[in-house]
């Protein structure tokens, strides 16, 4: 019987259909499947390189955007995506908003997961946040980064990936898949709720 994999996250508009998939950290890269050869070898580079790069900004979107204690898995998970995707991937350019994306999707789907679990608990320990988990959550005002996860799921993604990750307007539409226009909105939205729900809890 055909196993089909599991389904991907939207990539973002400026990536090919079938769609690819910050800061030094010492976090262990992913394992990343290959069939050797030279392409391969190029590949993986390109892909470790981007991880060098990106991973510790990963981690942070992830948190900020609702992880639950597994946001160095999200990040990694993001990237072996990516690796697979590679081949069909039109523009080099493009790959860290893909990245973004797969973060932002992944977050969701794990937080609507959450919602299903919850309705029906089990006993058990709750997840423990990873070392780097704890550092951005010390680095921003845990009074904001839980007004945030109180905001609809694009308004809390917009507003960290406009502000906190400073992406231009172009950055963020391209990383949700969605207009400028549309950015603009749900940031206006998002901002105006968050500022509601820090007056109300202090």
């Amino acid at each position: 019987m055909t196993q089909h994999p599991a389904p991907v996250p939207a990539a973002p508009p400026d990536v090919g259909t079938a769609a690819p998939g910050g800061g030094t950290s010492s976090a262990r890269r992913p394992g990343l499947p290959g069939w050797g050869g030279l392409r391969d070898l190029e590949r993986e580079a390109a892909v470790t390189a981007l991880f060098d790069r990106h991973h510790t900004e990963l981690v942070r979107l992830a948190v900020l955007v609702g992880a639950q204690g597994d946001a160095e898995d999200i990040a990694s998970e993001a990237f072996c995506e990516l690796y697979l995707r590679w081949p069909r991937l039109r523009d080099p350019a493009a790959a860290p908003a893909y990245l973004r994306s797969v973060v932002c999707n992944l977050v969701r789907m794990r937080l609507r997961h959450l919602q299903v679990v919850r309705r029906h608990p089990e006993p058990g320990l709750p997840d423990a946040g990873s070392a780097e988990q704890e550092v951005v959550l010390r680095e921003d005002h845990r009074e904001v980064v839980d007004a945030l996860r109180g905001l609809p799921d694009r308004q809390r993604e917009a507003l960290v990936l406009r502000y906190w990750l400073d992406l231009s307007e172009a950055e963020v539409a391209a990383t949700m898949g969605i207009s400028c226009g549309a950015v603009k909105s749900h940031t206006a939205r998002g901002m105006a709720a968050l500022t509601k729900a820090l007056k109300e809890c202090r």
